[in-house]
């Protein structure tokens, strides 16, 4: 059935919705509530082989941004090597995991939805939204208001639609882990395309060696308290560098080194997770991606669950009857895997903020784990990221 949607939100998920709509023959139009794209965003991130395979089903190749990250390291502070493992299994083709940064996936996604004749309007703040009987009408901040057969809500953490559909539904939830990063150069940082997790003393650490030399890092500092934005806006280039140094001054490693040569240090941000959201949809209105189920960066998968949605949501809209019957079959297939993720998320995020005390057993329980997936070739992730949606299955239910 054809249909018509409103996608709030120009980001990752945004973007990705729009692209998979039009393979679905459902004309969108995409409301940001910025007045500007993201392309100065400057952080990266990995994308694991299950986000790339769910962005192929919708003809979607990145093979020119970043570079291949296909194994990782896990490292103690002390300089163990704790095991090594890869960043998932390669696909058939041998695709890899990919490392890119996030304003030139932005741009990657918003170039190839503006392809397909994707509308994107900015400046567009949703404030309100209701059913119109056989639609859906959008009110923005600016006055201004749109209608469509449906409304997705691929707006974020804070999302706006998220309290529409689902009043009192819990919304983002600090855990209690800062983040801030940068691009190094002149320091040695081991092989191209390896990422390296380093569980320090008093911070955890990642850092990953581009081709060109180009060392790209993250730490994340703990801090019981959840700062707010001025506070992190505060604190300089000079502050962020010595507190790092500080941190990771008694690790064996290069943490310090490749801090000490990184010219401008990341604004620091807090890192959030969104618990079980108990309503996804109303009426004509869905909630997808972090809006929905924000998971915490530890396993790499925010990006990769807003991308599969995206392409499952556009299948079920493209075989079901009805809205409803399209958002009840999306919620079956997506609900079980998105909720076991982020709590896999929440787990592996509480190993970057333990004390003196509880590292030692994390350590041993890590070394003995990835010793035994080395011996015996079993990995208990890999439901992550084997996980393939066929885009010319039909959708049931």
């Amino acid at each position: 059935m054809a249909y018509t949607a409103l996608v709030i939100g120009g980001g990752i998920a945004g973007a990705s919705s729009a692209i998979a709509l039009h393979k679905a023959a459902i004309p969108a139009v995409v409301y940001e509530a910025y007045d500007r794209t993201a392309d100065t965003a400057g952080v990266y991130l990995t994308l694991a082989v299950n986000a790339l395979d769910a962005l192929r089903a919708v003809d979607v190749d990145l093979g020119e941004l970043g570079f291949d990250t296909p194994r990782i390291t896990i490292t103690s502070g002390s300089g163990r090597k704790l095991g090594e493992l890869p960043y998932g299994a390669a696909l058939a083709d041998g695709t890899v995991s990919r490392t890119v940064k996030r304003a030139d996936l932005y741009r990657a996604l918003r170039e190839q939805a503006v392809r397909c004749g994707v509308p994107f309007e900015y400046g567009k703040r949703l404030v309100a939204a209701e059913s119109t009987g056989d639609g859906v009408r959008a009110r923005f901040a600016d006055g201004t208001t749109a209608e469509g057969d449906l409304l997705i809500g691929a707006d974020g953490l804070r999302s706006r639609t998220r309290e529409i559909i689902a009043p009192g539904a819990p919304g983002a939830r600090y855990t209690g882990l800062l983040n801030t990063g940068g691009y190094a150069r002149g320091v040695a940082a081991g092989e191209p395309g390896m990422m390296h997790a380093i569980f320090g003393r008093r911070c955890f650490f990642a850092h990953t060696a581009h081709p060109n030399g180009e060392v790209w890092w993250v730490a994340n500092p703990a801090s019981a308290t959840e700062p707010t934005p001025a506070e992190l806006a505060a604190i300089t280039q000079d502050e962020w560098r010595s507190r790092l140094i500080e941190l990771f001054r008694r690790d064996r490693g290069p943490a310090v080194d490749i801090i000490a040569a990184t010219g401008e240090i990341f604004s620091g941000w807090n890192t959030y997770d969104v618990p079980a959201v108990p309503r996804w949809h109303r009426d004509r209105m869905i909630v997808i991606g972090d809006a929905a189920h924000a998971t915490a960066p530890s396993i790499g998968q925010g990006a990769a669950m807003a991308i599969e949605d995206t392409v499952v949501l556009a299948r079920c809209l493209r075989d079901s009857s009805s809205v409803e019957s399209a958002f009840m079959a999306y919620e079956g297939l997506r609900r079980a895997r998105v909720e076991r993720v982020v709590e896999q998320g929440n787990r592996t995020g509480g190993w970057k903020a333990l004390g003196p005390l509880a590292r030692v057993p994390r350590d041993v329980v890590m070394s003995l784990a990835m010793k035994r997936m080395a011996r015996t070739g079993a990995d208990p992730s890999r439901w992550i990221y084997d996980h393939h949606i066929d885009w010319d299955e039909p959708v049931r239910g």
